[in-house]
């Protein structure tokens, strides 16, 4: 029986306590083993009794319960993963000190195991010097702490100081274990690039990912355009836009500045990311152009369509009894890719296409990477219940420098650092690449 990871769930004293409960409950739902420590102050917004019969598990929040088993120890020592949802400005400060004067904060010492914190507090206090230089040094030392979101706070505010979407928390939660499970299956084995064409596999985590985009402007397409063939009918395609606002996430939460494109999306806006909605080819383009102009980066993970109809009906087009309907003639699209990989006016500047292949997978994306002229180009296999719309993926990274990568199938978010990984080791011209035990 596969063994279930064990996530401890820190919960601290704030309003948006109960938020967590929806968290713990996508966590257990979804396989995994949770048990709950809240602070004393956070058991007066949500009680004991919630936690356990949502966990399945007693709720430790004493030190000196169960003495015998060490909690205080324990906890963290046995954690695959540690989340705090919601992390308040006081918790930060005691976690970033290093002090140990309650279970969670204990657990926090003790554990040796990714680290999530999703802060949650008025806007004055996460603005506040005390408060950003606290976040700074917990990044430092390796912990992933969720930038909060904007939105209503306690009573009459708004601003940003909100805890994230609980669906978001438990996206970072599976991506924080899958590379961390990532590393122990890859031994720092030194070594240089393989052969142009062999698989490599590159490191799934660098030791510390925070703010190491700060200073960059990234532009990424996200989603599917839509092609009208009457006021009421359209070309479509089956994207969500699921990989492309993982990318926009993820590069906001390493410190890039983040313009998304958004074609034709259900999804909520990321947070600390512009977003600008299209609808066609047409507007996409003109969209993504614009904002790359000046842009360290462009990832075009949007699904473009190829042709558009030549002619749009002014009116619903009618169906008619014993007769059949005019052929729909189509034409060409812009390439926007192609467009922006042929403008090399800023050398600097990294473009990454993606490719949905049915079949014949790696010889088409290679193909298409050579077309295409971009530096990097993903690909990965679609159809009914892979890729569009799931929650999770997996591709072929091919650098046109390079060997190409393999991604193992895991959250959109694991994809979409491993990404930025590729993008940022072409700025600095690292290669970081482990070569594997067998060809490929």
């Amino acid at each position: 029986m596969t063994r279930r990871p064990e996530v401890v769930l820190g919960v601290s004293g704030g309003i948006a306590a109960y938020k967590a409960c929806e968290l713990l409950r996508r966590l257990t739902e979804s396989g995994h083993a949770v048990t709950v420590v809240p602070t004393a102050s956070a058991l007066r917004f949500v009680g004991a009794p919630t936690w356990a019969a949502l966990s399945g598990r007693p709720v430790a929040d004493e030190v000196w319960v169960d003495v015998h088993e060490v909690p205080h120890v324990r906890l963290g020592q046995r954690a695959d993963l540690v989340v705090v949802a919601p992390a308040t400005a006081d918790l930060m400060a005691r976690a970033a000190h290093g002090l140990a004067n309650d279970l969670l904060t204990n657990t926090l010492l003790t554990a040796r195991c990714p680290v999530v914190l999703a802060p949650a507090m008025h806007t004055e206090m996460w603005e506040h010097p005390a408060t950003r230089e606290n976040v700074a040094t917990l990044r430092r030392r390796g912990v992933t702490v969720v930038e909060p979101a904007v939105g209503r706070l306690t009573g009459a505010d708004t601003g940003r100081g909100r805890l994230p979407d609980p669906a978001d928390l438990f996206a970072e939660c599976r991506a924080a274990l899958t590379r961390a499970e990532g590393d122990t299956s890859l031994p720092d084995v030194p070594g240089g690039p393989t052969e142009p064409g062999e698989p490599a596999v590159v490191s799934a985590r660098p030791a510390d990912r925070s703010d190491d985009l700060a200073g960059r402007r990234v532009v990424v397409s996200a989603g599917g355009t839509r092609e009208p063939l009457d006021p009421v009918r359209f070309l479509g395609n089956r994207s969500s836009g699921k990989q492309g606002y993982a990318l926009a996430r993820t590069a906001a939460a390493r410190g890039a500045r983040v313009v998304l494109v958004a074609a034709n999306t259900s999804l909520p806006d990321p947070e600390g990311v512009e977003t600008i909605t299209v609808e066609t080819t047409a507007e996409l383009r003109e969209a993504v152009l614009a904002a790359a102009t000046g842009a360290d980066a462009v990832v075009m993970a949007a699904a473009v369509a190829d042709f558009r109809p030549a002619h749009r009906a002014a009116g619903k087009i009618k169906k008619r009894e014993g007769e059949d309907p005019e052929p729909i003639r189509l034409v060409r699209n812009p390439d926007v890719l192609a467009e922006l990989a042929a403008d090399r006016s800023d050398p600097r500047r990294v473009v990454v296409g993606f490719a949905a292949e049915t079949d014949d997978v790696l010889a088409n994306g290679e193909a298409k990477l050579a077309r295409k002229g971009c530096d990097l180009l993903v690909v990965n296999r679609v159809g009914e219940g892979v890729a569009f719309g799931t929650e999770d993926n997996e591709a072929v990274l091919l650098d046109a420098r390079g060997p190409r990568e393999e991604i193992p199938r895991g959250p959109k978010e694991d994809l979409a650092h491993r990404v930025w990984d590729a993008v940022g080791r072409r700025w600095s011209g690292e290669r970081d690449i482990r070569p594997t035990s067998g060809g490929g």
